[in-house]
């Protein structure tokens, strides 16, 4: 049975980051239960429910954002008590809104993640895991790349202290003091970590864990080794997993999953059998669900959800009936409530427009006066800028707290804006003089009214490396304007993986010198993406990579004074070589460079782009048809007469039409990689083969494979 969820808009309070809201436990078995929320203006909000009003229990003054919120007490008691990360400073308070710790820790960035369980309180800033009980300090790890998340198997449970942290670099790291016990390898990069059924499950044991790039997935941490029991892909292309609770909100004596996602959905996964959960029920909201619980909030008797969204605001999916069916009098009391709870708002509304009109006159007399002082309007802009696996493209996903008036994108280096469906904003592009400006893509986005949530795509083209920024404007007066930069990297398709296939036929390139670790790591930093910006611990550093758009790899081992490239791509190595020995130049620093060209590797990637030119160019010639034959069409009132092949064509032209709009320099793309690839094979012969350059374009136009492996062992 599909359950029956009615939206309620509550309260709405400052920006939240994600994890920032929790439902304290109800005091009976039925009854209403407290929310809880910090924000970023540095507010604690505790408010209950009554006639469908929100009313207000406590709430602390302003003052440092609030990066976590979690409940706490002594173990196997009811968690009412109140912690709240503030910069590197933990913060209690009771239920009643009592302050009774500040615990300034000796973290010297800012809190990113927390998780408490008993007197035990688990800390981490960007890089540095603590452990601290009683607040005393008891354990620290340093991690490889940035933890998005923290938590601790049940003591109650394993009987020991087992915290696991969620990493950037697609691992989840399990500890034992401050020691690595072992790592899990995940599909994506973990963003947030909750125990499986609020409880780590039967064994305490069972993790679920939610990635940026939409999956979800439940693994066993035992003592030894972790044991993955089910995971769920991305197949609807939705947003990243920002939260995650389990609550029985079916009502069949099972907890259902409870998923918030960064584009808005809600999402309720129902275990119909034992092994994998199955979506039972979405709903969407217009901004990213920062955090979702299960409880009882409107009403005692109709549990809900509710979701706390980026720009603030507490909503609720509940399921109290929203019409009653009853005799006359409960629908007469009804309509009394309602007109109350109208006419109250009624009166708000008024009162606010009075203040706005109060508030615009004296802005309006104190910026005509001598001693005016212009001041700009702060606002919070959430942004993020991904890879995805898919079509090798970049999201840029743009929320900002008010209206959006217009997004201008703007590129000093060759980018292709590709349609998203979600996106309903006019985009209109202007003329660009790349040559003297390196201007290369000029694009402005005019929003709808009430967009606070903008989604773009763009391709990048491997070699070319530059910044792409959005001027965000939104609509709040005086006009004011942010500038986001986002840096396009030399291999900006490589995605890091675990492992790579060591049997493929690799080039080497080999670099040695006077150069520290640091130095040749922050080299890598600025050539690929997903790399920690922090100097890894040790002497020495493995990263594998896989190129998102061809699938070709790379693996890059550095220390100090040497690395060592190998890719199955002789153009990767050429990129690599090339921005490398610019960077070193720049440092002052002599390289000796030296590579191993394997003649085998060329063959092999073109094998791995022919199928996928092929393709496109068949495309490309369906789409070219579509016209004409739907000219026929309409002539002949019939088309009996044509071929199968030509039939298919014009049933499936809206498909293929929709495909080549989303995909419009695709075969272009692939034409430039076989190019380079053909450049690149040559120049490291030290031959130049350009003036070659249209023969090949005429070969490629003919799509013969064997052909074109022959141009190539020819040239």
């Amino acid at each position: 049975m599909e359950p029956s969820l009615a939206r309620v808009d509550y309260l709405q309070v400052g920006v939240t980051a994600q994890k920032t809201m929790r439902l304290l436990p109800a005091s009976g078995k039925k009854a209403t239960q407290k929310v809880v929320v910090g924000d970023q203006d540095g507010v604690v909000t505790c408010f209950g429910i009554k006639k469908g009003e929100a009313v207000p229990v406590f709430k602390t003054l302003p003052g440092r954002k609030i990066s976590r919120l979690e409940l706490g007490g002594a173990l196997n008691t009811p968690q009412e008590k109140i912690f709240v990360a503030i910069g590197s400073e933990v913060r209690g308070f009771t239920k009643r809104g009592k302050q009774f710790l500040s615990f300034e820790t000796n973290l010297t960035e800012s809190i990113k993640a927390m998780y408490i369980s008993g007197a035990d309180l688990f800390l981490c800033a960007s890089y540095i895991y603590n452990h601290y009980c009683d607040c005393k300090d008891q354990h620290y790890f340093l991690s490889g790349d940035k933890i998005n998340d923290v938590l601790c198997l049940p003591v109650d449970k394993v009987n020991c202290i087992i915290p696991v942290l969620a990493c950037q670099d697609r691992i989840l790291r399990v500890l034992q003091g401050s020691d690595l016990l072992y790592e899990v390898e995940l599909p994506g990069p973990p963003t947030v970590l909750a125990l499986s059924n609020g409880n780590g499950g039967d064994s305490g044991e069972e993790i679920v864990y939610g990635t940026s790039d939409g999956k979800l997935g439940l693994t066993q941490i035992t003592g030894t080794k972790a044991l993955p029991k089910w995971e769920i892909g991305n197949e609807k292309k939705r947003g990243g997993i920002l939260c995650i609770d389990s609550f029985d909100i079916l009502g069949d004596g099972v907890k259902e999953l409870l998923v918030g996602r960064d584009d808005g959905m809600i999402e309720i996964y129902n275990f119909e059998s034992a092994d994998d959960p199955v979506l039972r029920h979405d709903y969407a909201l217009s901004e990213s669900i920062a955090s979702i619980q299960g409880g009882c909030v409107g009403k005692d008797g109709y549990d809900e959800i509710l979701a706390a969204t980026y720009s603030g605001w507490l909503t609720g999916l509940t399921t109290e009936p929203v019409h009653r069916e009853g005799g006359s009098g409960e629908e007469l009391k009804l309509s009394q409530e309602m007109q109350s709870k109208i006419s109250s708002l009624r009166n708000e509304l008024e009162q606010l427009q009075i203040k706005v009109l109060q508030e615009r006159d004296k802005y309006q007399q104190s910026s005509q006066s001598s001693t005016a002082v212009s001041s700009v309007p702060a606002f919070s802009v959430n942004d993020k800028f991904t890879l995805n696996k898919d079509d090798a493209s970049y999201s840029l996903i743009l929320e900002v707290q008010t209206a959006i008036d217009n997004v201008l994108v703007q590129s000093d280096v060759p980018l292709d804006l590709l349609d998203v469906d979600k996106n309903s904003a006019v985009v209109s592009f202007s003329s660009c003089d790349s040559e003297p400006n390196s201007n290369f893509l000029l694009a402005t986005y005019r929003c709808q009214a009430n967009t606070t949530r903008l989604e773009l795509k763009v391709r990048s083209i491997e070699g070319q490396y530059g910044t792409l920024q959005a001027y965000v404007t939104p609509r709040i007066q005086p006009k004011t304007c942010q500038v986001h930069q986002y840096q396009i990297k030399p291999l900006s398709l490589h995605q890091r993986t675990h492992s790579i296939d060591q049997d493929r036929p690799m080039n080497t390139l080999m670099l040695k010198g006077q150069f520290s670790f640091a130095e040749i790591h922050s080299w890598v930093v600025f050539c690929l993406p997903e790399v920690p910006e922090k100097t890894p611990a040790g002497e020495c550093i493995t990263f594998y990579f896989q190129n998102t758009f061809l699938g070709t790899q790379l693996e890059s081992t550095y220390r100090k004074g040497e690395g060592y490239f190998k890719s199955d791509n002789i153009s990767t190595i050429s990129i690599l070589k090339d921005v490398l020995s610019k960077e070193a130049t720049k440092r002052k620093i002599n390289l000796n460079i030296s590579y191993d060209v394997n003649e085998e590797s060329v063959r092999h990637t073109l094998q791995l782009i022919h199928p996928k030119l092929e393709y496109q160019q068949l495309l490309a010639k369906k789409v070219h048809l579509i016209d004409a034959l739907r000219e026929l069409q309409v002539h002949e009132g019939n088309v009996d007469f044509l071929l199968p092949k030509y039939r298919s064509i014009l049933e499936e032209a809206d498909q293929l039409l929709e495909e080549y709009k989303r995909q419009p320099a695709h075969l272009e793309r692939l034409y430039g990689m076989i190019t380079d690839l053909f450049i690149d094979k040559f120049k490291f012969k030290g031959t130049n083969v350009k003036t070659k350059v249209p023969l090949l374009l005429e070969i490629l136009d003919g799509c013969d494979q064997d052909g074109l492996i022959a141009f190539f062992d020819a040239a």
